[in-house]
């Protein structure tokens, strides 16, 4: 049950970036520092999801 609970949310996640970047196409990102905190939640959640994928093998059912 744990590796199918880490895969959802690895999924939703990235999902959730995807929505993200097609909602963000043709916005004035560079206004108000938006794009300097979008890529800083970028990096963030690409460490969280590299993480979670190396924790799937010690999350035995």
């Amino acid at each position: 049950m744990a590796h199918h609970q880490v895969d959802r949310v690895i999924e939703d996640l990235d999902s959730a970036l995807r929505q993200l970047k097609e909602a963000m196409r043709g916005m004035p990102v560079h206004e108000h520092s938006f794009k300097a905190a979008h890529d800083k939640a970028a990096r963030v959640c690409g460490v969280l999801t590299t993480e979670l994928t190396d924790a799937r093998p010690a999350l035995h059912p």
